[in-house]
């Protein structure tokens, strides 16, 4: 009998991938292919829509042809993107009327100000589960239809469509028969009301935006379609959907309530199955959608820490005390602590659940004494610390426990920093056999909508662990090495509030 796979389409914000799974769950081959970055002001950050589709379909095409399969061995397609990048096309001619505005830019903060300023952010919270931001896709689509000249014309009849990259993705694979999102994406746009699971007009009134212009929303593991005859060489199912740190949640296997994974790439996106019942944050930490398989929805509390592997970039290219990311780890194990020294990398502010945006990277305990391997051990520690906060914060809100935490992402190959985590956690950090867990996440959800994976259960069997850090610092040192660290960040948001600094007009010169 021919072998039959999962395609899993991982369309990110630097590169897209294809990545080939087989019925044990297996990775058989995967290409990858970066895109251009295009920052036309400062704060402004775009996408050709063009370019995304492109290197997607091509780099899938080069994945069948590595795992030596065609397009009629694959059982279906999953996709996961990168989320709250937004695109807004022509229904008719399939051309976007402008770049992808992506998830960092911050082109429209001035109108998040307004709208708070009005009022607005305990409807949308209560809603959406969002704070009013940037961030989400809400703004953006409002920027388009109020800066491209005829957009929002078009928009009131019906002319045009919007998409995150998945409703993109799916538009052009089936030559425009399907304008649909599933429901973690959806979950994102400040839009969609999480608790009736709907697009909610009272939100598209305060945003100015038609609900003509909005895909239908489907299930995160449903088969919606079945790709164009032409586009490859077999018409194949379109069956999983989800944004990215939602896929990485399931292909982490965190299926139950109270499970976490944390994802380590250059900023940290933790995330905690609550269950099937959404839990406000009292925290500061975002509530959201985490899958729907059937007619159950599960919920998820979020924390994002914006800079995580950026700071051993910093190492490299700002210091020059490393080479490489990889000389990190053995600079760090060269001594047996930070020696006092405390980095705190607010090189953008701080994230959850401070979110100062007024703090900078600062660096404190140094002496005489401190090397290049103390700061790389304080930068290392620093991610860890972070990550504990969030999870902290996530145990306040969800009154739950959490037994474990799931690893992912490029940095938890640094067995330092996931022994640090686990000594400062107080329980396990478990790193799986396959980190690429955002990709097997959309595989899984795929298979399950067409029935390649019989049950979840299957699924689960599958997930196979690689490393358990157990934790081992005495529990006194934890606490106090948490003391300072939580210093050393009063400190970072102290240096940013120019406010609290004493008056020293009346000192002399």
């Amino acid at each position: 009998m021919k072998r039959r796979f999962i395609l899993s389409l991982d369309q990110g914000t630097t590169s897209s991938r294809a990545m080939l799974f087989d019925a044990q769950g297996r990775l058989v081959s995967s290409a990858q292919k970066e895109f251009t970055q295009r920052y036309p002001r400062p704060g402004w950050v775009e996408h050709d829509p063009w370019e995304l589709w492109s290197t997607q379909s091509g780099v899938a095409a080069e994945a069948l042809l590595r795992g030596g399969a065609e397009a009629g061995d694959i059982d279906a397609i999953g996709i996961t993107n990168q989320r709250e990048t937004t695109i807004v096309w022509d229904r008719e001619t399939g051309k976007p009327v402008h770049n992808a505005i992506v998830w960092q830019d911050r082109r429209t903060a001035d109108l998040c100000d307004t709208l708070k300023a009005d009022g607005l952010s305990a409807m949308v919270r209560t809603k959406t589960g969002l704070p009013i931001d940037a961030y989400f896709a809400a703004t953006k689509i409002r920027w388009i239809l109020d800066n491209v000249e005829g957009a929002r014309e078009q928009a009131a009849r019906g002319k045009l469509a919007f998409g995150t990259v998945d409703s993109w993705l799916i538009w052009n694979f089936t030559k425009g028969a399907l304008h649909v999102t599933d429901i973690t994406n959806a979950s994102r746009t400040m839009l969609f009301n999480i608790h009736k699971l709907d697009w909610d007009d009272d939100l598209l009134d305060a945003f100015d935006i038609p609900r003509n212009l909005l895909p239908e929303v489907c299930a995160s593991s449903e088969c919606v379609g079945r790709t164009a005859a032409g586009v490859l060489t077999a018409e194949v199912p379109l069956a999983g959907i989800a944004g990215d740190q939602h896929a990485a949640l399931f292909g982490q296997m965190c299926t139950r309530s109270g499970m976490a994974k944390n994802t380590y790439g250059t900023g940290c996106f933790l995330m905690m199955n609550t269950g099937t019942q959404p839990i406000e944050s009292k925290n500061d930490l975002v509530t959201t959608i985490a899958w729907k398989l059937g007619d159950e929805v599960h919920y998820a509390l979020e924390g994002s820490i914006f800079i995580a592997g950026a700071v051993v970039q910093w190492l490299r290219d700002g210091l020059g005390i490393i080479r490489s990311a990889a000389e990190v780890e053995a600079l760090a194990r060269s001594v047996p602590d930070s020696d006092g020294v405390f980095f705190v990398p607010a090189f953008a502010g701080l994230g959850a659940p401070h979110w100062s945006a007024r703090a900078r990277g600062t660096l404190f305990g140094a002496t005489r004494g401190t090397t290049a391997a103390h700061i790389a051990r304080a930068a290392l520690d620093s991610i860890a610390y972070q990550s504990a906060d969030v999870l902290k914060a996530m145990e306040a809100d969800s009154g739950m426990h959490i037994d474990e935490l799931r690893v992912d992402g490029g940095a938890c190959a640094n067995d330092l920093l996931m022994q640090f985590q686990s000594d400062l956690l107080g329980i396990d950090a478990v790193r799986p056999r396959i980190i690429e867990t955002t990709a097997l996440g959309a595989a899984c959800l795929a298979g399950l909508a067409t029935g390649f994976w019989p049950d979840i259960e299957t699924v689960q069997q599958q997930w196979q662990q690689d490393r358990r850090f157990n934790p081992s610092m005495q529990p006194a040192r934890v606490a106090a090495s948490l003391k300072d660290w939580r210093r050393a960040v009063a400190a970072a948001k102290a240096w940013g509030d120019d406010t609290a600094l004493p008056d020293s007009s009346h000192q002399r010169a």
